[in-house]
């Protein structure tokens, strides 16, 4: 009995922790949706928890002080005095609250608390960063013009273009490379496996310079086929030792079975190998996917920072203007940037635990 006492314990203390990490994750992404759907001037005075039902002070009734009262002594309002410094801060009278509306006009405002929820909710923010916003411009002669600003459309697409390939390439070659380590034997392959781990302490940022200038000798700076092959080369070592520590792992006796029936390399890598690791495949993707999808370096330094060919995380750098005027589009097109890689999480989520898992035990 205490030992089953001892571990409901344990298990509560881990739940527990468990359910603190989960919420201080997704309190900011919920502050991130809600505030997607607010006007700039709500985000800019209030907080996002404030659309939900709580008490605030709302204006009940309005006393005018007539012009003979001197603003510098105590002032007499309802029987009792009050300094200036009080009435501009705020200072209870029983169950109200008073406070300067108008110090000048000598008005002050009598509060009220009461239930109050903000249901100043738009969809303006999406349509404008969707679609693009709309701006009126002035000529010197006084005319108005109205502009169009390019939204995340064409931005959605680009990344979409990157971002599949750049995870398909990297783990396709990984997986012939982690079959061929694991289960072939050539000379060097002990020797190899260990440079190519060794490259995953390289910080990418070292190589970008003499890659550059390899693929602006080449033709391939600015195109697709070099973004393709940059974010491949990045992700070659680290989905490498993934799928090597899973395919390792899988039964001899498989392999065994498969040459005796005369199956070659290839067949054994298609029809066994591959239907077998798509746990790991759907972890690793995800990883990989997140990590293109995200990207702003290696995008900007090989494919550029035009408007026909802005990736995601470049054009929501760029929504806030030369001036920062358009910040609070940055919530919507956040979330908006979002939904991907969300979607190919929850899709492929079955997977992912079996593909961390596949590998870190023997038998």
């Amino acid at each position: 009995m205490a030992g089953r006492k001892r571990k409901k314990g344990k298990k509560w203390i881990v739940n527990l922790v468990l359910g603190v990490i989960c919420l201080i994750w997704l309190i900011p992404t919920v502050g991130l949706l809600v505030s997607s759907f607010r006007p700039a001037a709500d985000i800019l005075q209030t907080g996002w928890w404030k659309v939900f039902p709580h008490q605030e002070w709302k204006a009940a009734d309005t006393i005018k002080l007539s012009k003979d009262v001197d603003l510098r002594q105590p002032i007499e309002v309802k029987g009792k005095t009050y300094t200036d410094d009080q009435l501009k801060a705020g200072v209870k009278a029983g169950d109200d609250r008073l406070i300067w509306e108008n110090r000048r006009n000598r008005e002050i405002s009598v509060q009220e608390q009461g239930w109050v929820a903000s249901s100043t909710l738009t969809l303006d923010n999406y349509k404008n960063v969707i679609s693009g916003k709309e701006y009126t411009l002035k000529g010197a002669d006084g005319s108005e013009t109205k502009e169009k600003g390019t939204g995340l459309s064409q931005a959605f697409w680009n990344t979409l273009t990157i971002a599949i390939p750049a995870t398909v390439i990297p783990i396709l070659i990984a997986s012939f490379a982690a079959y061929a380590f694991a289960w072939l034997r050539f000379p060097g392959r002990k020797t190899l496996f260990v440079v190519i781990i060794a490259m995953l302490v390289v910080p990418l940022q070292v190589a970008l310079i003499p890659v550059l200038k390899d693929f602006t000798s080449l033709g391939l700076n600015g195109s697709y086929l070099g973004i393709w092959l940059a974010h491949s080369a990045f992700g070659l070592p680290l989905v490498t030792y993934f799928m090597y520590n899973f395919i390792s792992q899988l039964p001899k006796d498989l392999f065994e079975s498969a040459f005796m029936d005369g199956a070659s390399h290839f067949t054994i890598f298609s029809k066994l190998i591959l239907p077998l690791s798509v746990p790991a495949l759907a972890s690793i993707g995800i990883f990989q996917f997140l990590w293109v999808w995200n990207d702003y370096l290696v995008s900007l330094i090989f494919i550029g920072n035009q408007p026909g060919v802005q990736v995601m995380s470049m054009k929501i750098a760029d929504l806030v203007g030369s001036r920062g005027n358009d910040w609070h589009l940055l919530t919507s097109a956040a979330f908006i940037s979002m939904l991907m890689p969300l979607a190919i999480f929850f899709l492929l989520q079955k997977y992912f635990v079996r593909g961390l898992m596949g590998g870190s035990v023997k038998g």
